[in-house]
């Protein structure tokens, strides 16, 4: 826990994490989760209807040396948490409520790309669908993400 807070100290974080300029101030006093940091995910593109970013598979292994399922499960909800909160919008945040994945094949070195379609944007939930793949296009893995927007409290 950091006690001397200061608004804006995760503004490197965010342009290392490749987060937009015009999301900075959304997220200039909470940054981008220190296992997105610790995972190396970094955004292409963030949106409510559609989220891209990427992730290193070295340093995200199992013991195999392939890349982990629970690394495909963190790409996928972090991407579908962020759009589910940028649907949410000002006042409101998202709440993830379940999160399941289908591994189709491995992959044991070079960079890894989420894709996050919604399926459906309402005023209490939000979900969607992240698709993994690898550097040749191939789909490594199918996640589906529901998050529950909730009103903040005063």
């Amino acid at each position: 826990m950091v006690d001397n807070f200061t608004p804006g100290t995760f503004l490197a974080e965010l342009r290392e994490a490749g987060v937009p300029e015009e999301l900075h101030g959304w997220l200039a006093d909470s940054g981008v989760g220190a296992l997105v940091v610790r995972m190396g995910i970094r955004f292409v593109e963030l949106k409510a209807d559609r989220a891209v970013a990427t992730m290193p598979v070295e340093g995200n292994t199992q013991v195999a040396g392939i890349l982990h399922g629970g690394a495909h499960v963190v790409l996928a909800e972090t991407l579908g948490s962020f759009a589910a909160s940028l649907h949410a919008g000002p006042g409101r945040h998202a709440v993830g409520i379940e999160v399941n994945a289908t591994h189709h094949r491995s992959v044991s070195s070079g960079i890894v790309t989420g894709t996050c379609s919604a399926i459906h944007l309402g005023g209490t939930l939000a979900t969607h669908e992240v698709v993994m793949t690898d550097e040749r296009g191939r789909r490594l893995s199918t996640a589906r993400i529901t998050n529950m927007i909730r009103h903040n409290r005063n």
